[in-house]
């Protein structure tokens, strides 16, 4: 049975003896005709399998190259190698999966991240993607982790929907209409009438009025799916298909909305300290070999676990947007015009802006609230001064902002003041107002970025790297 099979992860802490067991794997490296590197992708280490010389059929050894999959049984030596306790010092072999070594662009040597998004299909089987997507899988489970501890409800919201939450425009359409001969109206637009749900629809760009309105029944929510974005930037922090958590809590101020954020932030780095410690180590010994080649002025100073330490054990900078204005107003890197944007009340922080305030100045998480109303949605609510809202974003060192939340506008008049505005017809959007007609309570939530935070923790640079299969404009394959 091939269920009885030990993962390599658990044969390599065995200890020897002389019961038999069998692993599988690919084959990273076959030396001397004779020892085989085995990795099952349970963790980065290899078990050594020693082939015994004479044992074995010639045409099997030939067989037995980089990339191909056997299965192997004996029993568990101890090792005279380094770096290993034991070895399996095989009795049978069989060939699951040949992999010819000439067309097997995975060799036992260092590839570059820009090749190896060129074969995604096959990147999961090098350590680097391996530690990135365990540490992935491990803060899915503990976003699920840490709401069900606090009694939220998972829900699941629409993936195909006729509502923009952000009102930014940037949405990929979703139609059955033939492009060849698009059905019109007489003023020569596209009839949606005759398309599969009777109107434009598109991939959603967030979860959050949906989760809104099932805060409204059971208090608190939270979401965890792909959200999309048409927006056409082709850079190392954007992707057009990404995953997004986002809770909704009824009974929540913007104060509480912070707390909650926090603790979850921290919870994540928690849980990946303790549970993928060996992939935090691996991923930690990479960046600083990559911090070596910086020159010294570009050197961060700070190792990777360093870093997740230090923000779980100290409470996050909180300040308003006007602080952090005038924080970078009189800054060296203002005066010495080192920014490339621009510093001014009212503009949205750039990621320059964002990092100097974690980095250069506060060295740790900071929150800011009290955005200026005329750069943030609709749906938050407004302050007393008439120019700010009850908005939140944490930023996060070498990442910019990870999260974005508000205390949501639950009073109708003001809403739909904000929505006519902003020009978002109220008709349309009749099922989110009536949250606020039929038992309207001051409620909150926020959006995470998941790539963001896989990228905070596991260090990778590129967001690229830490989703399986990146969809960014011209690249849709695997």
């Amino acid at each position: 049975m091939f269920n009885k099979r030990v993962k390599i992860k658990d044969a390599v802490r065995m200890a020897a003896g002389e019961e038999q067991i069998t692993v599988m794997g690919w084959v990273r490296t076959f030396r001397n005709n004779q020892f085989v590197a085995l990795n099952d992708g349970s963790s980065n280490d290899n078990l050594q399998v020693v082939l015994e010389l004479g044992r074995f059929d010639e045409t099997l050894l030939k067989k037995v190259t980089t990339g191909a999959s056997i299965k192997a049984t004996g029993r568990l030596l101890e090792s005279p190698g380094k770096g290993q306790n034991v070895e399996l010092k095989a009795e049978s072999v069989e060939i699951l999966g040949e992999s010819d070594p000439e067309k097997f662009p995975l060799q036992p040597k260092k590839h570059s991240l820009e090749f190896l998004r060129e074969i995604a299909h096959l990147r999961f089987r090098t350590n680097t993607f391996g530690s990135v997507f365990r540490i992935r899988h491990g803060l899915a489970f503990a976003t699920h982790q840490f709401f069900n501890e606090k009694g939220f409800v998972y829900l699941h919201t629409p993936v195909i929907t006729a509502s923009d939450a952000e009102g930014a425009g940037e949405m990929f359409k979703v139609t059955t209409l033939p492009f060849d001969n698009t059905p019109r109206t007489e003023a020569g637009e596209v009839n949606f009438k005759e398309d599969f749900f009777g109107r434009a629809t598109n991939l959603t760009v967030s979860g959050q009025l949906e989760g809104e309105l099932a805060a409204m029944g059971f208090a608190e929510i939270y979401t965890f799916g792909p959200t999309f974005r048409a927006e056409n930037s082709n850079t190392a922090r954007h992707l057009a298909e990404f995953w997004m958590i986002e809770p909704e809590m009824a009974f929540y101020d913007l104060e509480d909305n912070m707390d909650l954020a926090e603790a979850y932030i921290r919870y994540l780095i928690g849980y990946a300290l303790k549970n993928n410690r060996a992939d935090l180590e691996f991923l930690d010994q990479r960046l600083a070999d990559e911090e070596k080649l910086k020159p010294q002025a570009e050197r961060s100073g700070q190792g990777l676990i360093e870093k997740l330490e230090s923000v779980v054990s100290q409470d996050f900078q909180r300040i308003t947007y006007t602080e952090a204005i005038d924080i970078l107003l009189q800054s060296p890197f203002y005066k010495k015009k080192k920014f490339k944007y621009d510093v001014a009340w009212g503009i949205d922080l750039q990621s320059e802006h964002e990092r100097y305030l974690v980095e250069k100045h506060f060295k740790k998480p900071v929150i800011v609230t009290g955005y200026p109303k005329a750069i943030k949605a609709f749906y938050m609510r407004q302050n007393d001064d008439g120019k700010t809202v009850a908005a939140m974003d944490i930023l996060a060192p070498g990442i910019g902002e990870i999260v974005g939340g508000s205390q949501r506008e639950e009073r109708l008049d003001k809403l739909m003041e904000r929505m006519q505005e902003m020009h978002i017809p109220a008709d349309q959007m009749w099922w989110y107002l009536d949250t606020r007609r039929f038992g309207t309570v001051p409620h909150s939530g926020f959006g995470l970025g998941f790539e963001r935070m896989v990228q905070f923790v596991s260090g990778m640079t590129n967001i690229r790297d830490v989703i399986a299969f990146p969809r960014t404009p011209g690249n849709s394959e695997f």
